[in-house]
């Protein structure tokens, strides 16, 4: 069965004096997810673990990312997260520090559904 993407959150996240890439990560998946509720499961039954969750964040040094680490800041679902390069790392000229900054996009998918019925509605 083929599925069908029902969400996609995006956000962005800094590490501003740690030059952590994993929490500048970390931080875009929060504010991604931050604002969003996923009513459907209770309205149509459906079980949190038939959602694959697919995130990608974008950042200037994608191997310093703990990949398997953030999974853990998505509540539900199967999830699998990718670093990619992107995002944003900006100097400090007086400290030669930088500024890291990422961006992350989180896609929920399910399996196709057909003839999808309120509960408690009669069909």
């Amino acid at each position: 069965m083929s599925e069908q993407r029902f969400i996609i959150e995006m956000g962005m996240g800094n590490d501003q004096y740690g030059q952590d890439y994993t929490k500048a990560a970390a931080r875009a998946i929060e504010d991604a997810i931050r604002h969003s509720a996923l009513p459907i499961f209770e309205t149509v039954g459906l079980s949190h673990d038939q959602m694959r969750v697919q995130v990608t964040v974008g950042i200037q040094e994608p191997e310093a990312v703990d990949c398997e680490a953030l999974t853990t800041k998505l509540p539900r679902g199967r999830v699998t997260v990718r670093a990619v390069k992107g995002g944003l790392n900006v100097p400090n000229p007086e400290t030669g520090g930088l500024i890291v900054i990422a961006s992350a996009s989180v896609e929920a998918f399910l399996p196709r559904q057909d003839g999808w019925v309120r509960q408690g509605q009669a069909g």
